[in-house]
């Protein structure tokens, strides 16, 4: 079974260095061995680990201003993904009516998939894993990692609590990285971390996102951001009849709701 660590860092958990380990010697060598593996080169791993990996060398890269080098570990490090392949030409026979019917139904789709309107709060493991593997294989999954005693977390959060009500087919999450057993060294360098994942497989990974978004950021920067790197897809390009069955669907979820508060009053009075 799939356990939290080989989603968060990857599939080789002894290249984890927790940062429980009790006595400062032990702390030391634990920090030691740790920067030697980050000092190792660039991860072929998509995972987590593999783009915190990435990440740590391009900080040493920055250092050494090596610009080239940089350049192709920041796009590693914002796509997460591989580069993906051009998609096939449309037979010659397939005509523009074809082209529009087809993107339609894909949009019609989208709109059956399941409506979530809310950022779920996982609170262990045991959530991690049940939010990314047991999903439809349809839905993206949005995982933020993060930590309280950090405002740009904060502003992540309250950014994501409203963007999933305008995208109600994307599943928003949080985590705090404590409950997601990351080193103490990634829960302050870290954070904000954004891990998305389809159909049960890791599809984008953003470490510390500040160093893009900056530390005033807010819901618009926040949507723009996962737009640009195609973990969403624009809500300008989406059929009006789709956004408003989805905005009618939470309407008459919020009606019923009222409707069975006012039942269980009268009820209550009488």
């Amino acid at each position: 079974m799939t356990t939290l660590e080989d989603k968060i860092l990857g599939e080789k958990a002894h290249c984890y260095c927790s940062s429980s380990s009790s006595g400062s010697e032990g702390e030391d060598s634990g920090a030691e061995e740790e920067d030697e593996r980050w000092e190792e080169g660039v991860s072929t791993n998509t995972g987590p680990k593999g783009v915190i990996s990435d990440w740590q060398r391009y900080k040493q890269l920055e250092a050494e201003k090596r610009r080239q080098e940089k350049i192709m570990l920041i796009n590693k490090l914002t796509l997460g993904t591989a580069t993906p392949q051009p998609a096939p030409a449309p037979p010659q026979d397939q005509t523009p009516v074809d082209d529009e019917k087809q993107r339609m139904e894909e949009m019609f789709e989208m709109a059956s998939l399941p409506k979530f309107g809310k950022l779920f709060d996982l609170r262990n493991g045991n959530d991690f894993l049940d939010a990314v593997d047991n999903e439809h294989k349809s839905v993206t999954v949005i995982i933020h990692i993060y930590e309280n005693n950090v405002p740009s977390c904060r502003s992540m959060n309250s950014g994501l609590s409203s963007l999933c009500r305008d995208y109600p087919h994307v599943k928003f999450c949080k985590l705090i990285g404590s409950s997601a057993g990351m080193s103490h060294r990634f829960k302050v360098d870290g954070v904000p971390a954004l891990l998305i994942y389809k159909s049960g497989q890791l599809v984008g990974n953003f470490v510390r996102v500040t160093d893009e978004l900056g530390h005033d950021f807010c819901e618009g920067d926040i949507e723009s951001f996962l737009v640009e790197h195609g973990m969403i897809a624009d809500r300008s390009c989406v059929p009006t009849i789709i956004g408003q069955s989805a905005s009618s669907n939470f309407s008459n979820q919020d009606d019923r709701t009222a409707a069975d508060q006012d039942t269980d009053e009268s009820s209550a009075g009488e």
